[in-house]
């Protein structure tokens, strides 16, 4: 039988809280933090996608013709 692993401090504040929550808030709650997971993944996504097109669009602004743009 597998072992778990004792949860973090923080997390187990939250557990504690969460118990004394109705259970409409406790859906509130599971909806904020399915929010800040949707977040954070858009977040990363986002970021992803930067990196991949910034040596394209450096290719595409880098060239000797719009370099005389960079002049003024």
């Amino acid at each position: 039988m597998a072992q778990t692993q004792p949860l973090p401090p923080a997390i187990e504040q939250i557990a504690h809280k969460l118990q004394r929550l109705s259970q409409e808030r406790v859906n509130e709650v599971e909806d904020f933090v399915d929010f800040l997971s949707r977040r954070d993944s858009d977040r990363q996504l986002i970021q992803a996608a930067l990196t991949t097109s910034e040596p394209i669009l450096n290719a595409i602004w880098d060239n000797p013709d719009d370099g005389e743009y960079d002049r003024l």
